[in-house]
């Protein structure tokens, strides 16, 4: 099987509409990091995403009755601009059937490249449902994203041009794991010339279904799927990529949402690029990788798949990117209520950088400090910080790794009610769609008021959103069931710290 895809890989057809990119030094980060750098520039392609050499090669291995009849895809991102150029190339009618919820930029970039968009569903699989419904009516030929063989020969040739391009050492390549492609063609064409060279994929610690595929021993579906590196969202690996990747390649690495936001830092410093984010999660892998195994003087290439980000992103991104590269610390910090106190904490904080200051009343006793701090990479200087204040009696709970913290909390001017009540606190993930939230409300029981309320919108198909409810008692043993049954991802926070120190 293995050399039958290396060939496949040989003959493939992408240059009629792909490009061989450049495997750029990363300068800065060789530095930084004590390794030889190299990205691998997909993000240059035409759609600036690798997605159009496998959307290409398929399209051109289809025979002229299919052609006639037209293709058709369900994505809400690269894979339906990739498949729109290569329909365009070829003189073949295209229709791509898109999610509601995709951002209007992504849907006008497929239709100047000639395809006809169809907007269906609010989620992926009600798209794809809709393509299956078309093809049965149309007779269209569909274009998978990743399990089919043609698209994993076309996405392989990043390997070929890697070899090709680094003729020397060679210690390992990252690459982004979504339904498991790319890593197929890649891994089969390393691993068939230069079998000692590392192949390691890279996914989101919320979409890792490679590795809980690996870990299992066969394809399995996650129950959730995290939306914040779209691109690689993925609920079951890839048949195809699988079976060809199982017993080639070296591991499997998961990284956050944190390090992702910092290795778009770092792939702007080194090239002036904008990544999107699970263009940057190779590099993300990469960088773990290097501080897990201590590695020093290697040779390591990572591909940036893809620079298709939306522009209202990029503030949550630049929020987040101090905490990837731990460099700063959120802290909850509780000091006396009377004069000088306030004064107290600064000279104990020292001359370090304040990123945040939040200070809220808490009772004539005590008030509650929410802090952000700059702290040298690693967790040493966190640490420190954390015992100063300890040694200098104040109660601290460290929310750098607090989800509802860095989403709600630090953005929130609120606080606490003015009487007391019972209140359920839950985080929630709402599709950026019109009725999203009257849906919410209206799966809601009539007797259950609202009373906490806080959305943010980080420019994806999905926002986020803090919802706090007084449940009659009578209810509280049922409130998951109802939403579930919206089918919105969902979180408890009632017992959250954050929450409990300043909103509770």
């Amino acid at each position: 099987m293995l050399e039958d895809t290396v060939k496949k890989i040989l003959q493939a057809r992408v240059y009629e509409a792909a490009r061989e990119t450049p495997l750029s030094p990363a300068h800065f980060l060789s530095r930084r990091l004590d390794n030889r750098i190299l990205i691998k520039r997909e993000d240059l392609q035409p759609v600036y995403s690798f997605k159009v050499r496998g959307g290409y090669n398929k399209l051109a291995q289809l025979s002229d009755e299919q052609k006639a009849k037209g293709v058709i895809a369900a994505s809400a991102g690269n894979h339906a601009q990739g498949v729109a150029l290569a329909a365009k190339q070829l003189g073949v009618k295209a229709v791509i059937v898109m999610p509601r919820i995709t951002p209007e930029i992504k849907v006008q970039a497929v239709r100047a490249r000639g395809a006809k968009v169809v907007l269906k569903g609010d989620a992926f699989s009600e798209a794809q449902a809709h393509a299956q419904a078309l093809i049965a009516e149309h007779g269209y030929t569909y274009i998978p994203p990743f399990d089919d063989i043609d698209v994993i020969a076309g996405q392989g040739t990043v390997g070929m041009e890697i070899l090709r391009q680094n003729a020397g050492r060679l210690d390992a390549i990252f690459v982004p794991v979504g339904g498991g492609g790319l890593i197929a063609g890649i891994a089969a064409y390393v691993k068939y010339l230069r079998p000692e060279v590392k192949v390691i994929g890279v996914e989101s610690e919320d979409s890792a279904c490679l590795k809980a595929a690996l870990e299992a021993g066969e394809r399995v579906v996650l129950d959730q799927v995290g939306v914040f590196a779209e691109g690689v969202a993925v609920a079951q690996i890839g048949e195809v990529p699988f079976a060809i990747v199982r017993d080639l390649i070296d591991g499997v690495i998961t990284v956050n949402t944190d390090e992702m936001c910092a290795a778009v830092k770092d792939t702007f410093e080194d090239t002036r690029a904008v990544a999107e984010t699970s263009g940057a999660l190779a590099l993300a892998g990469l960088k773990k990788y290097v501080q897990q195994t201590g590695a020093q003087g290697e040779t390591l290439v990572c591909i940036n798949s893809g620079a298709n980000t939306n522009f209202d992103r990029l503030q949550h991104i630049a929020e987040r990117t101090e905490l990837g590269e731990q460099r700063e610390a959120i802290l909850a910090v509780t000091i006396p209520e009377r004069p000088g106190s306030f004064k107290k904490f600064c000279r104990t904080i020292g001359r370090r950088m304040v990123t945040e200051f939040n200070y809220r009343y808490a009772d004539a006793e005590r008030a509650h400090i929410f802090v952000g701090v700059q702290v040298k990479p690693g967790g040493d200087d966190r640490a420190e910080v954390i015992r100063k204040l300890r040694e200098a009696d104040y109660p601290v709970e460290d929310l750098t790794d607090n989800e509802l913290a860095k989403l709600h909390i630090r953005h929130l001017g609120g606080g606490r009610p003015k009487a007391h009540f019972e209140e359920e606190v839950y985080r929630f993930e709402f599709p950026e769609r019109p009725g999203a939230l009257m849906n919410f409300l209206t799966h809601l029981p009539a007797d259950w008021n609202i009373s906490l309320f806080h959305y943010r919108n980080h420019g994806a198909a999905y926002g986020r959103v803090l919802v706090g409810m007084q449940v009659p008692n009578g209810d509280r043993c049922h409130v998951e069931e109802h939403f579930q049954a919206i089918g919105y991802r969902f979180w408890k926070e009632t017992d959250n710290v954050a929450y409990r120190l300043f909103m509770e």
